[in-house]
């Protein structure tokens, strides 16, 4: 089965479309190696897939005739990401939130005035 339509059918990417571009922007990789969308995929392969700043690893054991449900997802891939990719992912969070509150736009002329304040102090420090 083609790589791009095997992470749609087991629900890795919303459309094969996405999966396709993931492929041919070099986020898919089949045992280390990138992957066209046309590579096949066999069980006991390594995929790993670049998605959203996390690189999910997933062990192939089967390939599925066609999209599977959410809950049978599992017959056919075993997710070996090792968990410090997602703490990772949540450090990030954390470091964005801390120079900016989401949706509060740029810095008002009061705000460049303080920021220019606070760099003052300390200098004088």
């Amino acid at each position: 089965m083609r790589i791009d339509k095997y992470l749609w059918c087991t629900r890795y990417f919303k459309t094969r479309t996405i999966a396709t571009e993931a492929c041919k922007k070099g986020h898919i990789k089949i045992n280390d190696v990138k992957a066209k969308p046309s590579k096949d995929v066999f069980g006991g392969e390594k995929v790993t897939i670049r998605k959203n700043q996390i690189n999910y690893q997933i062990l192939v054991l089967d390939t599925p005739k066609n999209r599977v449900g959410a809950k049978i997802v599992d017959i056919y891939r075993k997710d070996i990401t090792p968990q410090e990719a997602f703490e990772n992912q949540d450090l990030l969070k954390y470091s964005k939130d801390y120079y900016r509150k989401k949706g509060t736009g740029r810095p008002t002329k009061k705000d460049r005035r303080d920021i220019e304040g606070y760099k003052e102090e300390s200098v004088d420090e």
